[in-house]
């Protein structure tokens, strides 16, 4: 089990998007209140290529274990500050695999439909960060650690300090790809 240590979210689209006390998630639409939220695909990129498409990126979320990996390569680095909704502690977001049910708070469930593909508004935000976040292993494939996306199942209130359950889907499991 891990926590939560932040929760985020903004009705604009801002590259970082300011803390708060709790967020609200909505069954099938994502976070109250934050511009990513919606049936249908919202994140603007996508929305040229085709507004039709599910929305498969309602919750962002992202470990703060990357966030202090890059406190300790000299960025400044902080909950919400690169786009995510839930900020965890504990938890091997990007080891999951697909349809893992994550169990946020009292009530919540998000179910993990991928990785988040950085862009290239991360190295906007500070000069370097991208290839902190993106790179490539030992055979060459790319390697993406800006952390996952999910769809809202059961909505409820989550805020910093909640615990966070994990439910792995039935095997064969199927590893993460961006969304």
């Amino acid at each position: 089990m891990g926590t939560v240590e932040a929760v985020s979210r903004s009705a604009e689209y801002t590259f970082t998007k300011p803390n708060r006390d709790g967020i609200r998630l909505v069954a099938g639409l994502g976070v109250d209140g934050d511009v990513h939220a919606g049936e249908l695909v919202k994140h603007r990129s996508r929305v040229r290529r085709d507004p039709t498409q599910p929305n498969l990126r309602q919750v962002h979320l992202m470990h703060a274990e990357l966030h202090d990996e890059l406190n300790a390569l000299g960025f400044a680095v902080a909950a919400g500050q690169l786009g995510e909704n839930i900020t965890t502690r504990g938890v091997d977001l990007l080891g999951l695999p697909a349809g893992t049910r994550l169990l946020l708070g009292a009530s919540a469930v998000v179910e993990v439909t991928g990785l988040r593909n950085p862009c290239p508004q991360i190295e906007a935000f500070q000069e370097g960060l991208l290839k902190e976040v993106v790179g490539r292993d030992e055979e060459g494939n790319v390697v993406r650690r800006a952390g996952i996306m999910s769809v809202v199942l059961v909505g409820g209130e989550v805020r910093p300090g909640d615990a966070i359950g994990v439910e792995l889907p039935a095997t064969p499991h199927r590893p993460l790809q961006p969304v």
